[in-house]
């Protein structure tokens, strides 16, 4: 017994799954970012000079172990991984210093991945009923995408703004995933419709 709606049903279930896994995430890091904000952005920091420090390693050893390869590229590998963990420990040694900077570039980065992200739901917006938290979506991610791109010297609001924006996007994504369940009911009962004709 073949259906056709299975795939289309499968198509909504993992687009809503996504939304919804998305949204859960943002919310979350959101209220930390506003519960706790420089410990987050301590801990962020953190784990990205943990990692510095990590790569390095591996780069020096693969660099110092590998049987292949010639002089220059296991020099290189070596003069690379010292590098990452030279920057590495710099960052813990000021981690205050460090995460100022990490903040201001992941504001800007956000900042324009959150219009381009609100442009996106703009362009999906006559597929489905959910459009009016499509809408609401979209001008909230644009709108702190704008914010964030022009307040980046201001760390302590900019922080607060990516906490802000993370839970009220995180909210809609998560509206938008329950919502997205009425169009794959509309969708499915079509395809069914369109069967028995």
């Amino acid at each position: 017994m073949s259906d056709a709606s299975f795939p289309a049903k499968g198509v909504f279930s993992a687009i809503r799954t996504s939304l919804a896994i998305t949204g859960v995430i943002m919310l979350v890091l959101g209220l930390f970012i506003l519960i706790w904000p420089s410990k987050t952005a301590m801990f962020f920091a953190g784990i990205i000079a943990a990692y510095l420090i990590v790569q390095g390693l591996i780069y020096i050893g693969s660099g110092v172990f590998s049987q292949g390869g010639e002089g220059w590229a296991r020099i290189g590998h070596v003069v690379l991984g010292v590098l990452y963990v030279v920057g590495g420990v710099l960052a813990f040694v000021n981690l205050f210093a460090f995460t100022a900077t990490l903040v201001m570039f992941f504001g800007i980065m956000l900042g324009i991945t959150w219009i381009i992200d609100g442009v996106v739901a703009l362009s999906v917006l006559n597929r489905g009923r959910s459009r009016i938290w499509t809408i609401v979506y979209a001008i909230l991610s644009i709108v702190a995408g704008v914010v964030l791109l022009l307040s980046p010297f201001y760390a302590v609001i900019f922080w607060w703004l990516i906490g802000i924006s993370l839970t009220a996007l995180g909210i809609v994504q998560i509206v938008r995933a329950i919502t997205l369940r009425k169009d794959a009911a509309a969708v499915a009962e079509a395809i069914r419709a369109d069967q028995t004709s």
